[in-house]
């Protein structure tokens, strides 16, 4: 009777203890669904920071934002290499230097909306930011003669708002997954590794036209890359145009 009632006992605390964790994992599961059913409702967007591609295709890219520049030193560094790459420009950089805009679409270059006047675009109503993209079109047109499909973000400041514009002006919305932070104008050997420690099949990378070790930075990483077997091409020629999605890094897949 005794040995009956101990062995009573345990099999009862083993059926609790066994109910007890049946409703936890229940709870947790319920709790995860939850958690990714909002997420899905409220998820981030992103804009274009890579590709997803087994091909070895790089994007290099320049920010032409104001002050004094070195456009024509890396243009002849791209042409010495046969390279044409993108460029995205401000708007009032253009007003400041036509002749060297101008120089950059007659080597064949891309270019790309950089905004007017370089605003954070978070901090601006949804009309500023059509009036901003609308007027730097416009100027860049007066070059090329047709409008820009690409626009990157001043300082890569983005919400949902802003790619949202951004897509509803036509543009595809381009940020970078490798940066060689040349724009604080550092240590020229760093700005180096950077780059190629970061750079991937289907990378875009990211320069500035006024920085002052890029031209002397830019055939080493240049070569160096060729020697991986990379070839360069324009953002509009690595990314994907249609059914395609972004995932959660910002790397744009096929469907």
């Amino acid at each position: 009777m005794i040995i009956f009632c101990i062995k009573n006992k345990k099999f009862k605390k083993i059926i609790l203890s066994l109910i007890i964790l049946s409703f936890c994992i229940i709870l947790s599961i319920f709790s995860k669904c939850k958690i990714a059913e909002t997420f899905s409702e409220h998820e981030r967007r992103l804009p274009i920071y890579s590709v997803d591609t087994s091909d070895k295709r790089v994007a290099i890219t320049f920010d032409a934002s104001w002050g004094e520049n070195n456009t024509v030193k890396i243009l002849d560094i791209l042409d010495k290499y046969k390279i044409k790459a993108t460029f995205f420009l401000v708007g009032r950089w253009i007003d400041d230097f036509p002749e060297e805009t101008r120089e950059i679409y007659k080597r064949g270059h891309e270019i790309g909306n950089h905004s007017n006047k370089h605003p954070m675009m978070t901090k601006i109503s949804k009309q500023n930011m059509i009036n901003e993209i609308a007027e730097t079109d416009a100027k860049i047109m007066t070059v090329t003669g047709k409008k820009t499909a690409l626009f990157r973000c001043p300082s890569g400041a983005y919400n949902d708002e802003v790619i949202n514009t951004v897509e509803g002006t036509g543009h595809y919305c381009i940020q970078w997954n490798v940066d060689s932070i040349d724009w604080k104008n550092g240590d020229a050997d760093k700005e180096y590794e950077r780059i190629i420690k970061k750079t991937k099949p289907g990378s875009i990378l990211l320069f500035h036209n006024a920085a002052v070790n890029t031209p002397s930075t830019l055939p080493k990483i240049i070569e160096y890359l060729k020697g991986k077997g990379y070839k360069f091409v324009t953002v509009s020629d690595l990314i994907y145009k249609s059914n395609y999605y972004i995932d959660y890094t910002g790397k744009q897949k096929r469907n």
